[in-house]
């Protein structure tokens, strides 16, 4: 049995809300940038699973369709580069009418007794032929495909670091929908409260056990207790539209939950060491780091720019002129190209590319420290927020004892309604604290699993909902 142990409420309340306000502003950082939605299918039937909310976000979030355009783009720039390595294969058909004048070509010359013409025509030339063309040497070329392939890598890993943050945000959003329908049923129950002390203090004035006074405090407490009802409730109807904006559903807040309050569970056993092993391997770590060895073989395709190329061509068809029999006819050639002078091209892309590998390097080191210092703060507020459920709890026990021993006391005439009131506004805070509490701990639950970048594999981990 856990022993209640009396604590300041405005330490508790705002301990509570700073510790979910942090929370809740990274969970809004990253919906942002999960933000929109194809439209999906129509409104639900059933209530709505945390299950399904991910599935649909993960299907019609624009988040991932942009990232998977951007793996479609890469691909589409691997082909291209490839093509640089593989032979070029054409086919042609030509056809010509054509009359040559010999004698502006300089053609000139006499046979006795021949009259030899100026021009030569007009004759018809029709010829098939197939072209080829096959890089045998290129070592730049090479290297950018390599890029390239390197590029898509970082694209695709990006693509699983895209439905890890979708889920987080999706996550975040549901428990922010189940914090608000818990903070709402809480403001009921204080509505149900303030009705009934109120008809006793009316019942007390009748009898002359109570005064005016205390009729109208009551009354004062039952018109605050509805405002704070209809402040919740708008609250939940808001927090359910983002929701449904995140994964596709009708922008609307006629759906219900599958869960009608926010549970606590024990976060997993990890260590911070642990922690920050599983999250060296997350998939926008591996992304960087592709984008890294992308640049480096773009630098070298650079330098390798004025390295020679060997280049072997040819040509195989037939052709045939007038009424003529056709005859088949072929050429091979090979080329080496050396470059001597490019006006600076070569020198050019030498310094781009030496200027992206070193701002790949850069992002890569900053990305590794984000993520430890991620990982860190995710470690502190979970003990935080698990300290504070704790203390809520116990802060919650507390107000539920006095309210009803003060309003025992205000039941038998002892004292007017004023600790009551008090105890009630008591016990309000202190319900409110224990729901943030427990949303607080959530979040910071799903805040190390992001840091740990498994999110998406491991959500029924961290959370237990249906």
């Amino acid at each position: 049995m856990r022993q209640a142990t009396a604590v300041s409420p405005t330490v508790c309340t705002w301990a509570a809300l700073t510790i979910a306000t942090l929370l809740l502003c990274q969970s809004l950082a990253a919906q942002s940038a999960a933000t929109g939605s194809v439209a999906g299918q129509a409104a639900l039937s059933v209530p709505l699973t945390l299950d399904a909310a991910v599935k649909r976000g993960l299907e019609y979030n624009l988040a991932t369709m942009g990232v998977m355009s951007a793996v479609g783009q890469a691909r589409a720039r691997q082909e291209i580069a490839r093509s640089s390595l593989l032979p070029d294969i054409s086919g042609e058909v030509s056809v010509t009418e054509q009359r040559i004048n010999l004698a502006a070509m300089g053609v000139q010359f006499e046979v006795p007794g021949v009259t030899v013409p100026e021009t030569v025509g007009p004759f018809n030339v029709l010829d098939l032929r197939a072209r080829f063309t096959q890089p045998l040497v290129n070592i730049g070329s090479r290297s950018s495909y390599r890029a390239a392939q390197e590029a898509v890598r970082a694209r695709e890993l990006s693509l699983d670091d895209a439905r890890d943050v979708i889920v987080f945000s999706v996550g975040t959003a549901y428990l922010d929908v189940l914090g608000a329908q818990a903070r709402a049923g809480a403001a009921r129950a204080q509505v149900d409260t303030a009705n009934a002390i109120e008809q006793r203090a009316v019942q007390q004035r009748d009898a002359g056990l109570a005064t005016p006074v205390d009729v109208n405090r009551a009354q004062v407490q039952t018109l605050t207790a509805r405002q704070r009802l209809t402040t919740t409730q708008a609250d939940v109807a808001k927090r359910k539209i983002t929701l449904a904006q995140l994964i596709g559903m009708p922008v609307t807040d006629r759906y219900e939950l599958a869960s009608s309050t926010v549970p606590f569970t024990a976060a997993p056993a990890l260590t911070i060491e642990e922690t920050l092993r599983q999250a060296a391997e997350r998939p926008d770590v591996k992304a960087a780091e592709s984008e890294v060895r992308a640049a480096e073989f773009n630098f070298a395709a650079a330098r390798e720019g004025r390295l020679p190329t060997v280049i072997l061509s040819g040509d195989a068809g037939t052709n045939r002129a007038s009424e003529r029999s056709p005859h088949g006819t072929f050429a091979v050639a090979g080329l080496v190209r050396v470059p001597l002078w490019t006006g600076g091209r070569t020198e050019g892309q030498i310094l781009e590319t030496t200027t992206a590998l070193t701002q790949r390097r850069v992002d890569l080191n900053d990305l590794k420290s984000r993520i430890e210092a991620d990982v860190r703060r995710a470690f502190v507020d979970l003990a935080a927020a698990a300290t504070q459920v704790d203390v809520a709890q116990s802060r919650l026990t507390l107000n539920r004892e006095t309210l009803g021993l003060t309003r025992q006391r205000f039941d038998v005439g002892v004292s007017d309604n004023v600790s009551v009131v008090q105890s009630q506004e008591s016990l309000a805070a202190a319900e409110f604290d224990y729901i943030n509490s427990v949303l607080a701990h959530n979040l910071a639950k799903l805040s190390l699993a992001r840091a740990i970048g498994r999110l998406a594999n491991d959500l029924a981990q961290y959370l237990n909902l249906p």
